[in-house]
């Protein structure tokens, strides 16, 4: 049977979901954000940074040598405020940029040893979150849960996360 109570007949295989299913399932989102997000933002906060650094130390770590473009392409974000963000955590000496070595306009850019170690702190609060839920709710629940975030993901977006997937052994 299908939420809502209906059952699906004949070739029918599409779930049913009231509005009200759907409001709930997005407050859901929004609070579950909110404990993903707290205890990075009392990390940041301490050092005076937001969710912006974070956003781009998580990256940085993920693909070191990564280009100032492809960071771009990843958060979404204008130039002059990831410039921003870059130009704090450099001179807070937590990122390194090297100029590229087969095109001398591109910046790569690499974590310092306490760049790696914020990272760590932060990436360690959310994975006991997330570990937590996940033991919580199931092997199933969480690949049913990794299937709805992936159908949620712009098309753009996705191979970008298809990028980062494919570097890590799963």
């Amino acid at each position: 049977m299908a939420e809502g109570g209906r059952g699906m007949s004949g070739g029918e295989s599409r779930l049913f979901l009231t509005d009200e299913q759907l409001r709930k399932g997005i407050e859901a989102m929004f609070f579950a954000y909110r404990g993903f997000t707290a205890d990075p933002d009392r990390i940041l906060a301490q050092k005076g940074y937001g969710r912006a650094h974070h956003r781009a130390i998580h990256f940085i770590h993920r693909s070191p040598g990564t280009t100032v473009s492809n960071l771009l392409s990843i958060l979404g974000v204008t130039k002059q405020s990831l410039n921003r963000v870059l130009r704090t955590l450099i001179e807070d000496g937590l990122v390194e940029s090297r100029i590229g070595t087969r095109d001398r306009r591109e910046r790569h850019l690499y974590l310092t040893e306490a760049g790696r170690e914020l990272e760590q702190q932060l990436s360690t609060a959310q994975r006991s979150r997330m570990r937590a839920a996940y033991r919580a709710a199931g092997p199933e629940a969480v690949a049913g849960f990794r299937k709805v975030l992936e159908a949620m993901m712009d098309p753009a977006l996705r191979s970008h996360y298809n990028a980062l997937r494919e570097s890590t052994d799963e």
